[in-house]
């Protein structure tokens, strides 16, 4: 068991190399590209980007949303802990509420899941305007926020939307591809997807070093 890579540099190359080898991603912009590569590395599926439906403009509203200073909106603690702050050109503020005791209140109140609830709260605390929102667990929380922004005129810069699941993952995101506000989003169809797709997503916007190794 000597003879085998453990310099974390060194593994991340060649993660990246394999990715690059065994994916097709002929289809994507070069910015987008590089995002769709991260997804594939924490997903350790290179199948995933034949799934990956994206607005062109993704990443170029992303960057420029984070440069202003906008808030990122998660829809999980998974997906809010995995955002590395290091990378946010402003300090730029993470929220998410699903962990406070006043939500559960609310979805109990309206008898809906947290998720959705939340984003109820996003609304209203005027967070949701401008703002990027990263959904990796919830598809009530994806399918509410489309409800919201038609409903309120208040649009997110961009859209990470990757729920994960068997009931409604899938549907909320042909959703997101088929609404008619013209969201900027990237998202994984089908059940897959995940916080640790949607977090290396954000993580890969957020930085324009595609081999960056923070974790290791």
């Amino acid at each position: 068991m000597s003879d085998y890579l453990n310099n974390g540099s060194d593994i991340y190359r060649e993660s990246f190399r394999i990715i690059r080898d065994e994916a097709d991603l002929e289809r994507f912009p070069e910015d987008v590209e590089r995002v769709v590569v991260r997804m594939i590395h924490a997903s350790a599926d290179p199948s995933i980007a034949s799934d990956i439906a994206f607005t062109p403009g993704i990443v170029t509203a992303c960057h420029k949303a984070l440069a202003e200073g906008a808030p990122i909106l998660c829809d999980s603690s998974m997906t809010a802990t995995g955002i590395i702050r290091s990378r946010l050109p402003r300090d730029n503020v993470i929220v998410c509420h699903i962990k406070e005791p006043a939500l559960a209140t609310l979805a109990a109140a309206k008898n809906v899941t947290k998720a959705s609830a939340a984003v109820d709260l996003w609304a209203e605390q005027d967070n949701l305007d401008g703002a990027i929102v990263a959904i990796g667990n919830a598809p009530t929380a994806l399918l509410r926020l489309l409800e919201v922004a038609h409903e309120t005129g208040q649009r997110p810069a961009g859209i990470i939307g990757i729920p994960v699941g068997f009931v409604g993952a899938a549907e909320s995101k042909q959703a997101l591809v088929d609404d008619d506000l013209g969201l900027d989003y990237l998202t994984l169809l089908g059940r897959r997807g995940g916080s640790a797709i949607t977090v290396a997503a954000v993580n890969a916007i957020a930085s324009r070093a595609e081999t960056s190794n923070d974790n290791r």
